[in-house]
């Protein structure tokens, strides 16, 4: 029973890692704020999500484990409100969203 909690340990740090990466690669690719920002806020919430599942998979039933669900509650709620936040700030400062005549063509 211990190899497969530890295999699904491994396998929430790794897909939690690989969400990261690519919300790290997607603010680098994508050509507007506001896709950069989508593709931060999701892949964080959702990579941050799974290596805190991850984490306490291998703290076991334990008060590290109740410390990490905490986070991420706190998490799963703060992003979210953040990056809604984020939007308001760029509607408010006049950047707009890209428009579909400018998008880059699909090659």
């Amino acid at each position: 029973m211990s190899a497969l909690i530890d295999a699904a340990s491994w396998a929430c740090l790794l897909a939690g890692g690989f969400f990261s990466m690519v919300g790290g690669l997607g603010l680098l690719r994508m050509p507007d704020f506001y896709t950069r920002m989508h593709a931060a806020s999701v892949t964080d919430t959702v990579g941050a999500g799974l290596i805190l599942l991850g984490l306490a998979l291998q703290a076991g039933f334990s008060l590290v484990s109740a410390k990490l669900f905490i986070i991420g509650l706190l998490l799963f709620f703060s992003n979210p409100t953040a990056t809604h936040a984020l939007a308001q700030a760029g509607l408010a400062r006049g950047l707009k969203p890209l428009a579909k005549e400018h998008r880059p063509s699909k090659r």
